[in-house]
């Protein structure tokens, strides 16, 4: 594998689909910075996986929920690397709680929800900016933002409605960063549905999610559970493809989006 001396930050690396985006940018050559807030023993892992694809990686701790985090994440980065080229702003948080249970959530819920998926990706797109910038500027090299999203920023669905409220806001930020980081950024999201991941697993507790990942398997379109290697190949077209798509939505859910079919008979 030749070293592509790219460089990108993939927020929320430690674990699930940003461990996997780190890992498999590693492996078409670009270095990594890979960030983690509690996860340390998983952190250490997916550094250890990236690097032994013959690249080079650091690890930083940081809250994206902070925006001193978010300017320390890039700062350190670019005194590793002296240049960004990527950024995947993966991290993102939730409260596992039925939508119709309107009591059980709270003004602070949606606080701390909104600050980590929506604020944390605009501070992290506002600290990697001039980086990207300076190297449009210079080189003529334009620099890649993808966020994460959720198909609930799509349909309203999702573990609990500030959390589906919360990626619809980073749908619409997809919108106005593109069009403000433009011609030095391309800024595009990708739209998971149900991912098989440990996170998601612990939060629907193992009898709710065996029944959704069921219900994916038999009546979604496709027939399929969404794995994070399904979701990593979308959210890496958007990074690294040379393409002049901006300010674009991909829907990653085995086509839910379009309906359930009928179960299949037992």
């Amino acid at each position: 594998m030749a070293k592509s001396g790219k460089v990108a930050i993939v927020t929320g690396s430690a674990t699930g689909l940003g461990a996997t985006c780190a890992i498999d940018l590693a492996e078409k050559g670009w270095n990594i910075a890979i960030n983690y807030t509690k996860s340390k023993k998983e952190a250490d892992e997916t550094y250890a996986a990236v690097t032994a694809k013959g690249v080079e990686a650091i690890l930083v701790q940081a809250n994206m929920g902070e925006d001193a985090d978010c300017r320390r994440l890039a700062a350190e980065t670019m005194k590793k690397w002296g240049r960004i080229d990527g950024l995947i702003n993966n991290a993102g948080t939730t409260k596992f709680q039925a939508q119709g249970d309107l009591e059980g959530v709270t003004p602070e819920d949606f606080d701390t929800i909104f600050r980590v998926n929506v604020t944390g990706p605009y501070m992290m797109s506002r600290a990697v900016y001039p980086a990207m910038k300076k190297q449009w500027e210079e080189k003529q090299e334009r620099g890649s933002i993808v966020h994460v999203s959720s198909i609930a920023g799509v349909m309203g669905i999702g573990s609990s409605i500030p959390y589906g409220c919360s990626k619809g806001a980073l749908n619409t930020l997809t919108l106005a960063l593109a069009r403000q980081l433009a011609p030095a950024v391309r800024v595009n999201t990708i739209c998971p549905g149900f991912i098989q991941t440990r996170w998601l697993l612990g939060g629907l507790g193992e009898e709710n999610y065996n029944k959704l990942k069921e219900s994916q398997e038999q009546s979604a379109p496709l027939r399929q559970a969404g794995t994070t290697e399904q979701m990593a190949e979308a959210a890496l077209f958007f990074l690294t493809s040379a393409s002049n798509i901006t300010g674009e939505f991909l829907i990653v859910d085995a086509g839910t989006h379009l309906g359930m079919l009928p179960m299949k008979p037992r």
